[in-house]
């Protein structure tokens, strides 16, 4: 299963939020909830039981928590955000589109590495989001971790629990049984694919948990401390998941389909916490709706560097072409006694690269 966001204005001017919760088995197999901020005149259980391809326990839960569906589809565009800022300077760029029937396109078809990163932050990105509800008091159904009570110990000492600990395991908990139910009815090789790397995702967000502590005690001694449990930035989740995506995994199905075999003799067999997918991914150098490249063309690259943004990788050697644009830019900033610091707007003339689009 996979999350997308879209969004439309509606005539009285309000964002309503289209999730599309799709089961990519097969091209035929979408279908589109709408969890909206605004609910509207459809209560929660005319809208869950007229959403096509839910599954019952998918429905049930719909039903029974419509806030959190709500939630879930006001957070979505987190994750969509730091998916592109990870791949912000590659090919692939986790682009978006708005013309097809989810939000990636024809890509989520695939089997490849990156479709399997789209899972693991997208599913990572449900359970941040469902976690901070929680601990901001935005839903009904949960609040700070209850089982962070009494007095525990650390590296540094003991310390007695307070404030407010992110409920991450109630967050994975839903998260697994909402998003993984068509892939576990399914069972078949892609679902297996998806369900692994969801996990690693949901793994990944409880990996970077903190813990963050006040002291108490005569002029700042520390003497007695008062602890929680805090979510990282969803920053750290970000960067964890890109350096599994570049260390992921071609597998193949084991023979009796119920795990992965490495595909390759040298290849290593595959952990719980790696990103695993099947087939090579195509090089996004073109355009390819059956691939769900967009292609490289009218991009910006660095004509001067060596990386992967480069001109020379980014454009796939079909050159590029060089605009002179106008920028402003704060500039000779000066602090003012007391309390502010005052800046010229400079102007300069800069040489933008962008790539050529195939001919």
């Amino acid at each position: 299963m996979f999350l997308s966001i879209r969004s439309n204005l509606l005539a009285d001017g309000r964002d309503r939020c289209f999730l599309v919760l799709a089961g990519f088995q097969s091209p035929t197999q979408s279908f589109i909830m709408l969890l909206c901020r605004y609910m509207g005149s459809l209560g929660s259980q005319v809208m869950c039981d007229n959403i096509p391809g839910l599954v019952n326990k998918q429905r049930q839960l719909c039903r029974q928590h419509p806030r959190v569906m709500q939630a879930i589809g006001a957070g979505m565009k987190d994750w969509i955000s730091e998916c592109q800022h990870q791949f912000r300077s590659h090919r692939w760029n986790c682009n978006t589109t708005a013309r097809d029937h989810n939000l990636f396109g024809r890509l989520l078809l695939r089997s490849s590495r990156e479709v399997a990163f789209v899972y693991a932050i997208s599913s990572a990105g449900v359970v941040y989001t469902l976690a901070r509800a929680c601990s901001q008091g935005e839903l009904d159904s949960c609040s700070c971790d209850p089982t962070k009570k009494g007095s525990s110990r650390d590296a540094k000492g003991s310390f007695d629990w307070g404030g407010c600990s992110d409920h991450v395991e109630h967050a994975m908990h839903f998260s697994q049984g909402f998003v993984d139910a068509k892939e576990k009815k399914e069972r078949d090789a892609r679902a297996l694919m998806n369900l692994h790397n969801n996990r690693a995702g949901r793994k990944a967000v409880r990996r970077f948990m903190t813990l963050e502590c006040k002291c108490h005690g005569v002029s700042g001694s520390c003497s007695v401390r008062t602890c929680w449990l805090a979510m990282a930035d969803f920053r750290r989740t970000g960067d964890h998941l890109r350096k599994r995506y570049n260390g992921a995994v071609q597998v193949a199905v084991n023979q009796y389909g119920t795990g992965f075999t490495a595909a390759h003799a040298h290849f290593k067999r595959p952990s719980k916490n790696d990103l695993v997918y099947f087939e090579d991914s195509p090089d996004y150098c073109i355009r390819d709706h059956e691939s769900g490249s967009t292609g490289t063309g009218g991009r910006i690259c660095n004509r001067t560097s060596r990386g992967v943004d480069s001109c020379e990788v980014m454009c796939c050697g079909r050159g590029y072409d060089t605009s002179r644009v106008s920028r402003t830019t704060k500039c000779e900033c000066k602090f003012h006694w007391c309390c502010a610091v005052r800046c010229r707007d400079c102007h300069q003339q800069v040489d933008v690269h962008t790539c050529k689009g195939q001919t």
